[in-house]
């Protein structure tokens, strides 16, 4: 999720559970340790680019890491005497951990991935039941905060975090109804699935865009799923799914520091080439377009002399965020739309 939804997040919850005991400065000591987590986007290498994805949403999310993550942004109150008292200082780090685990788990939620298991597991989570930007839910949580500090009563908050909690469930209902779509969508079209992963859209969890691997072909759909309504299909596109055993004799050169197996990893193994051009690998999960695929980032391999072996691509600038177009799906007026199967 983005800084700003993390950061109203970790504020609620601090003054919430800890306003009473710890007054404002729990609201500011949550969304300070509901922040910090993302300081791994620093961590990147000028000769190997895949670094920088390998280690955000990596330790620093870990849960096991949260305890540790806590105590360093509640250490710097220590700066004070009057925080050095040892029961107001573990309040104070109870709640810097709370908000720590909310940053860890609410990036879970997304489809992204988060190494919550880190170092005993390498598993990127990503329960797929909000998109990474949903501003609806924001908003409810930024309201609410705001409320409870002019006001300095905890009540708007909780009331704020139950509708962001209710969010979340609703994510998780309207998901198992669309993966439900998705199988009997195969089924008709006589493929067995292997794989599948279905993903909500941005800032709503009524249009799913859905991923599924059978026979070797990644098949992508968009699935609508009202509140109030029967599914709807818009039938998509396949393409072969890559693996390292399909790379090219040039690419499995250069393959050296298994950056390929290390960018299928970080996609969820959703790996395709981008149709036009073989030479982009791309990471199927986020496309440009809902036309066709047209990845928002991936990899590259280099000519043999290059400083390094794979180039990242990120295109994140030249999305096309296409309000309109999401709103008539999600609107039930895009005609394109079938009733699902």
């Amino acid at each position: 999720m983005d800084s700003l939804t993390h950061i109203a997040l970790g504020a609620s919850l601090g003054y919430v559970l800890f306003g009473r005991r710890l007054g404002r400065t729990a609201a500011l000591a949550g969304g300070l340790a509901a922040f910090v987590p993302d300081a791994d986007v620093f961590i990147r290498s000028a000769a190997d680019p895949l670094v920088a994805i390998e280690y955000h949403r990596g330790f620093t999310h870990a849960l096991g890491f949260a305890p540790i993550g806590a105590a360093i942004v509640a250490a710097l109150w220590l700066v004070r005497p009057a925080w050095r008292d040892r029961p107001r200082w573990r309040a104070l780090w109870a709640c810097c951990l709370v908000a720590y685990v909310s940053h860890a788990l609410l990036d879970a939620a997304t489809s992204y991935g988060t190494r919550l298991a880190w170092p005993f597991s390498d598993h990127r989570a990503g329960w797929d039941l909000i998109s990474i930007i949903d501003p609806p839910f924001t908003i409810a949580l930024l309201a609410g905060l705001i409320v409870a500090l002019r006001r300095q009563r905890a009540a708007p908050g909780v009331i704020a975090l139950g509708a962001a909690a209710a969010y979340l469930l609703c994510g998780y209902l309207q998901h198992t109804r669309a993966s439900a779509v998705v199988r009997e969508l195969a089924r008709t079209r006589g493929h067995a699935i292997e794989r599948i992963e279905v993903m909500p859209t941005l800032a709503n969890n009524i249009v799913w865009r859905a991923l599924y691997l059978a026979d070797g072909r990644i098949h992508a759909d968009r699935i609508r799923v009202g509140w109030f309504s029967a599914p709807s299909v818009r039938a998509g596109w396949s393409l072969p799914l890559v693996r390292a055993a399909d790379l090219t004799a040039t690419e499995a050169s250069r393959n050296t520091r298994r950056s390929f197996e290390r960018f299928a990893w970080f996609s969820e193994h959703w790996v395709a080439r981008r149709p036009g051009d073989d030479t982009f690998l791309g990471d199927m999960r986020y496309s440009l377009s809902t036309e066709a695929f047209d990845p928002i980032w991936g990899i590259r391999f280099t000519a043999p002399d290059a400083p390094t072996e794979v180039v990242w691509v990120n295109r994140t600038r030249d999305r096309d965020l296409g309000v309109r177009p999401l709103w008539a799906e999600i609107s039930g007026r895009d005609p394109r739309f079938v009733v699902a199967p």
